[in-house]
């Protein structure tokens, strides 16, 4: 009698005449558990269709030993969409398991170009998998055997564009060998007619648009396209946002325009202080140490203050080309080695996500166009416009920037609010983003866009002193790591804020940065319209008051308690109290 042994067992198994009694005690015994007809498990709690997923192909040699993974599997690798898993085996017949359904046709087994996918079970080669597919085949129910003809020539594209024109002409000479053989000449002269195409030495007629684009020329990035299809679908079910009509012409458009043109770049890296920007924006001061960085702010506030500039829309892919190339110029002009107005010739990326490759970028915004084109509401215009081009990243630098200058535009051509991401709200920003590029869930990117357009809208923009003393209570000017360990968000302004901001009680912008003195103490500082403000408060004061009974060291306690001290800097500033040389001195004394 054969024996089986738990201790021995695969997690996942086929059973045989010969061990059928012993694991039928097994499961009895609740020590095993059955998936389906022959086929067990000694993981007794995970999912039975991800535990097939995860063992398919012992699972497939298990059944048909032997046997040769074939048709559209062997190229896909992968089931079908329906769960199909197609294969040659000795005998055919179709087993149903959770999750997949196992298909295997009598054929031509195994041959020499064919591998060897797990003991006991092989795989198709990829010539002879083409070759296969261009059989045609009509599926009674479930997915086809085969591919579609169009299905064909985007996996093509899609190998181009990953394997290069060497290894795709490779495999066009395996095919041309193989077909003879195989007694499929016919497929094989369809296959390299499809491939000579994309390459440029054809004229087949294509059925797949990657393909038919990337024959002409443009080829585009269709996994791009397909997010991009995704948020298309999804700004169509969200309901529109309640219009926001916002005309501004004077001293509230200027201002307004600064803060978009300063948020814009601080998200980038390029960060002043307030005042810093203010003396580079209007009084035309270029800090020495950092002349381009500067520049950015001008080009930006250069574009973002120019109400004709916004009003210019796109109406044709190559009309947004030209305005992506001249929207850039002006942003990126006091960097030479950005290549202003210039579309990248590398590959770049961020983090992990790897942007749309050179020979994608002309194709990929043409098809972004054209979904572009569908939408109505302007506020899912502006949406879609600044992830087309952020996901494409059509340029060396400054891809941000210019994302965030084409979503404006399209509110402002409609008299719109415009979207306004100050420094708080930078981390919301970028991981909406990379929710919908990386995730496909678009739902994140359109809340917080439609968020920072109420919040924009509640500021009152006619006054700059007013304006920053509004942004400074709300929090706008808040680094993101420094909002996340004092519990602080973004909120929208209120009525408070505003008379606060208006009587003059707030004015105070404190500075990110703060510095340690000699003495041990913690300078900071803050701008008081084009005032600059200097506070310090004493290791005394921070080990008295700050240190939880000594468990914090006096940095420690700045840190975490620093919205309680700039409130009694607040406070101390009102009344008027300096020491010799200016600075704020911080201390429970003072307050009495």
């Amino acid at each position: 009698m054969a024996r089986f042994s738990l201790k021995n067992a695969l997690e996942v198994f086929v059973s045989t005449t010969a061990l059928s009694a012993p694991i039928s005690r097994a499961v009895a015994a609740g020590k095993v558990r059955k998936l389906g007809s022959r086929l067990y498990t000694t993981n007794l709690t995970a999912n039975p269709a991800a535990l097939v997923r995860r063992h398919l192909w012992e699972i497939a040699a298990g059944f048909f030993p032997g046997g040769l993974v074939a048709d559209r599997t062997a190229l896909d690798q992968a089931p079908a969409p329906d769960g199909s898993v197609f294969l040659v085996a000795a005998r055919g017949g179709n087993i149903a398991l959770p999750g997949a359904t196992l298909r295997a046709r009598r054929g031509l087994g195994p041959r020499p170009d064919d591998f060897k996918l797990r003991d006991n079970l092989y795989c198709m080669s990829t010539a002879r998998a083409l070759l296969e597919n261009m059989r045609p085949t009509r599926a009674r129910r479930g997915a086809a055997r085969t591919l579609k003809r169009a299905e064909i020539e985007a996996w093509f594209e899609r190998f181009l564009r990953n394997s290069g024109r060497k290894r795709l002409n490779d495999l066009r000479d395996q095919i041309k060998v193989l077909g003879p053989r195989l007694k499929l000449r016919a497929a094989a002269n369809e296959l390299d007619e499809i491939i000579g195409t994309l390459l440029g030495t054809r004229q087949a007629a294509l059925k797949s648009p990657a393909a038919r684009a990337r024959a002409r020329g443009v080829s585009f990035d269709p996994r791009r396209v397909e997010l991009l299809q995704n948020l298309h679908d999804a700004l169509r079910q969200f309901p529109p946002e309640p219009e926001r009509p916002w005309r501004p012409t004077g001293q509230a458009a200027i201002n307004q325009a600064f803060f978009e043109a300063y948020f814009s770049n601080f998200i980038e890296g390029t960060e002043f202080a307030v005042d810093e920007a203010q003396a580079i924006v209007f009084d035309g001061v270029i800090p020495q140490s950092r002349p381009a960085d500067a520049h950015d702010v001008l080009g930006t506030f250069g574009l973002v203050s120019d109400a004709n500039e916004m009003k210019r829309l796109p109406d044709s892919a190559d009309a947004l080309i030209d305005l992506l190339r001249h929207r850039h110029r002006s942003i990126m002009h006091g960097r030479s080695e950005s290549r202003p107005g210039e579309f990248k010739e590398r590959v770049n990326q961020v983090g992990t996500v790897i942007f749309v490759a050179p020979e994608d970028v002309h194709g990929t915004l043409i098809e972004g166009f054209r979904i572009y084109q569908r939408l109505t509401e302007p506020l899912h215009r502006a949406i879609f416009m600044m992830f087309l081009v952020s996901e494409v990243h059509p340029f060396v630098d400054g891809n941000g920037r210019v994302a965030r200058v084409m979503m404006n535009a399209e509110l402002a051509a409609d008299g719109q609010v415009r979207v306004l991401i100050p420094i708080i709200y930078r981390s919301n920003y970028i991981q909406s983003l990379r929710a919908l590029s990386t995730n496909a869930w678009p739902e994140p990117v359109i809340k917080t866009l439609a968020f920072a357009q109420r919040y924009a809208a509640n500021v009152p923009w006619e006054d700059l002193k007013t304006a920053i003393g509004v942004l400074a209570r709300t929090h706008a000017f808040v680094r993101p790591d420094e909002g996340d360990d004092r519990g602080i968000r973004l909120r929208i302004p209120n009525a408070i804020d505003l008379a606060a901001a208006r009587s003059g009680d707030d004015t105070l912008v404190f500075d990110l940065e703060y510095a340690r003195d000699l003495d041990d103490s913690v300078v900071f500082w803050a701008s008081d319209g084009d005032k600059r403000v200097r506070f310090r408060i004493e290791r005394t004061t921070l080990d008295d008051h700050f240190s939880d009974v000594g468990r914090l060291s006096f940095e420690e306690a700045f840190k975490i308690h620093r919205a309680d001290i700039e409130a009694m800097a607040r406070r101390q500033y009102q009344r008027g109290r300096r020491a010799p040389d200016g600075t704020v001195i911080i201390s429970f004394e003072a307050q009495n």
